[in-house]
């Protein structure tokens, strides 16, 4: 019996590591990591709602790890600049990947 229960406890802590785990994101990402990714995400989606150049609703922004994919549409080239130079500026972003499209 004694192992019986051993054996559950074993398995029993495998299955709360597994769920709730150490990693959040298909690259084991950590939960700190994933944090600090959502917050800058929040802090560029910010700046592109305050800023009348940039269509917030029209550029997609997400973040992995400290860079920032920039996708979506843009209307003029001023406007995808625009939005790289503040998606650059803001703290805890490392680089920036800009495929925003200008029909």
């Amino acid at each position: 019996m004694k192992i019986a229960h051993v054996a559950l406890a074993v398995a029993a802590a495998f299955s709360l590591v597994q769920l709730t785990g150490c990693a959040v994101a298909r690259d084991q990402q950590s939960v700190g990591s994933f944090i600090d990714d959502t917050t800058i995400t929040t802090r560029v989606k910010a700046s592109f709602a305050k800023d009348p150049t940039v269509s917030a609703l029209a550029i997609n922004v997400e973040t992995l790890n400290g860079t920032v994919q920039l996708s979506g549409f843009a209307k003029t080239g001023v406007e995808r600049s625009h939005a790289e130079t503040l998606a650059r500026t803001t703290p805890g972003v490392q680089s920036v990947r800009n495929n925003i499209i200008v029909p």
